[in-house]
């Protein structure tokens, strides 16, 4: 899912890539727990192999409105061990890549606006941070004004500075891409379960049981706009 404020209602982005309708190379698989006490199923998850090509155009998100400044993605994913994956690209009309989500070792968090700031070499890098080890994590990427937090598992948080505009613009008329960048080949897991959230207690500790309580915890892919 996707919101901003002051939006009434998110965006599925899941929806808006067909995932429901397992298109080539999704399929369904077990989620991050096989048991909740809210419910008798276990989780659902999509499988993303090579063979997927996910892709729609930005403006489905926004068709009448910019992106927002100010963001934050919330999901629970498992990559593949060992690899350096995209979660999530998003590109502008020139095919230039204004937003990436990585999953690997030492995560970065890719993000141009439309000056080209920040470069490069000044990608927000999450050093101390394995998201490819092959197991489930619950991942929240906040972005406000010039920092980028990521919160991993409810529990570790770093924060980042984030080299952009006073008042950045991400291009609506591009195209978002799932599960890697143009070019790539790495894929990975991702859970999906519309039943669950995590919103903004994404940085409370969840001591109560090994999944986090149904009220905290992010559905497969939840991305929310501040």
């Amino acid at each position: 899912l996707l919101k901003c404020w002051p939006c009434s209602e998110p965006a599925d982005l899941l929806k808006v890539l067909d995932f429901h309708n397992l298109p080539d190379g999704i399929t369904r698989t077990t989620g991050f727990c096989t048991s909740r006490r809210s419910s008798k199923e276990a989780d659902v998850a999509y499988r993303v192999t090579k063979d997927a090509q996910l892709s729609a155009p930005t403006k489905q998100l926004y068709p009448a409105s910019p992106f927002p400044e100010d963001f934050s993605i919330l999901t629970t994913v498992k990559a593949k061990k060992g690899g350096q994956s995209f979660l999530i690209s998003i590109y502008n009309e020139q095919g230039i890549q204004q937003i990436g989500v990585e999953m690997g070792r030492s995560p970065v968090f890719l993000y141009e606006d439309h000056t080209g700031k920040p470069g490069p070499e000044d990608y927000p890098l999450f050093r101390g941070i394995n998201l490819a080890d092959g197991k489930w994590h619950r991942v929240a990427i906040s972005v406000q004004k010039k920092n980028v937090t990521l919160i991993l598992d409810c529990k570790k948080k770093i924060t980042k500075f984030l080299d952009r505009s006073d008042h950045p613009i991400i291009d609506v008329n591009g195209i978002i891409v799932f599960g890697t960048r143009i070019l790539d080949e790495e894929v990975f897991e991702v859970s999906c379960d519309d039943e669950q959230l995590w919103r903004r207690s994404a940085d409370r500790d969840a001591r109560t049981e090994h999944c986090c309580p149904v009220r905290e915890l992010a559905p497969s892919f939840y991305v929310a706009l501040n």
